[in-house]
């Protein structure tokens, strides 16, 4: 299992990285990927769209399941990794990019 030491986690398996700019990308851990399975479906939030903490912001579901991922902070959405969206198994690949 990959975890990288530069991230933040939390107890519900997202990681968290600071950008150079001081944004923050946030994604699932490889753990949580691992244990979901082979993703078929991903559910991500709309850019600009006002989080809570703790609030529930995207979907993740696998063959096996289907998870929240929750933000683990709160603030504005930016940006959305929609490559994910059209190829949810790049998050099994590799689910820290």
């Amino acid at each position: 299992m990959n975890v990288p030491a530069n991230l933040k986690y939390t107890d519900s398996h997202e990681w968290i990285r600071t950008e150079p700019d001081g944004t923050l990308t946030i994604g699932i851990t490889d753990h949580a990927q691992e244990a979901l399975g082979d993703l078929v479906f991903i559910e991500l939030p709309a850019v600009g769209r006002t989080v809570k903490a703790g609030e529930a912001v995207a979907i993740v579901e696998s063959v096996k399941a289907a998870s929240d991922v929750y933000a683990p902070v709160a603030g504005e959405v930016t940006a959305a990794n929609t490559e994910v969206v059209d190829a949810p198994e790049k998050v099994n690949a590799d689910a820290y990019t």
